[in-house]
């Protein structure tokens, strides 16, 4: 997966990647002051959610300012870049477009304003930041728990995840194995891993995760 062309003012991080048998890439970047990105290479799609401060996104002869918990979606070879004056912190998701003749659109909002999605009889709040339709080949889905709230069922399926837990802390199941993760800690989740979270501490919990959508679990690579 070709990486886009970063100036010298921004440092980055990845948390998960094709190395590891990843069908995505997720990444943080600390963009300091007049920190600049250029678009993915050829096919790839990204995902932007800025963490904190504000990025500048130029898209077409557009210019949106992000703020924390704004995110963008920019479809497989749209022209783009990222600037940020005064310094912010954004997480990136990319993976190469897997859908024949999908027609993504450029998709910019907040996380505030998506509605709620019923989830019964889980109790978590659930908001999904991408449309729900063929045209994606994944979503991104914001969780949040109370204090002692937790997944209803072990959950277990083809799908992957990248998770960043973004305020609070909690417990996280993966097989057979508990780990105890707080703000700051990135998650892989490969295909078909029992995976079960309960939130802790005096504190809510949010974390985002990637999730791949439309895929036939048995061509699916």
């Amino acid at each position: 997966m070709q990486r886009p062309c970063l100036n010298h003012h921004r440092q980055q991080a990845v948390a998960v990647h094709a190395w590891v048998g990843a069908n995505f890439a997720m990444y943080l970047a600390d963009m300091k002051t007049n920190a600049s990105a250029t678009a993915p290479g050829a096919g790839i799609e990204r995902l932007i959610f800025v963490l904190d401060g504000v990025v500048k996104l130029y898209h077409g002869s557009k210019t949106t300012a992000l703020h924390a918990d704004d995110y963008a979606y920019m479809p497989p070879d749209t022209p783009h870049s990222l600037h940020a004056d005064q310094g912010a912190g954004v997480l990136i998701y990319e993976r190469v477009y897997a859908i024949q003749e999908g027609k993504p659109q450029v998709h910019i909002g907040s996380t505030s304003k998506q509605p709620t999605v019923d989830v019964a009889p889980e109790v978590f709040v659930l908001r999904k930041l991408l449309p729900q339709t063929a045209d994606y080949d994944f979503n991104i889905h914001i969780m949040d728990f109370r204090p002692g709230e937790y997944l209803y069922v072990k959950e277990i399926h083809y799908n992957q995840h990248g998770l960043l837990l973004l305020q609070g802390q909690g417990i996280y199941r993966l097989a057979n194995n508990w780990y105890p993760v707080q703000a700051g800690d990135a998650i892989w989740m490969a295909p078909y891993v029992i995976q079960w979270y309960a939130a802790l501490g005096n504190q809510n919990s949010r974390y985002i995760l990637y999730k791949d959508t439309t895929l036939d679990p048995l061509i699916a690579s």
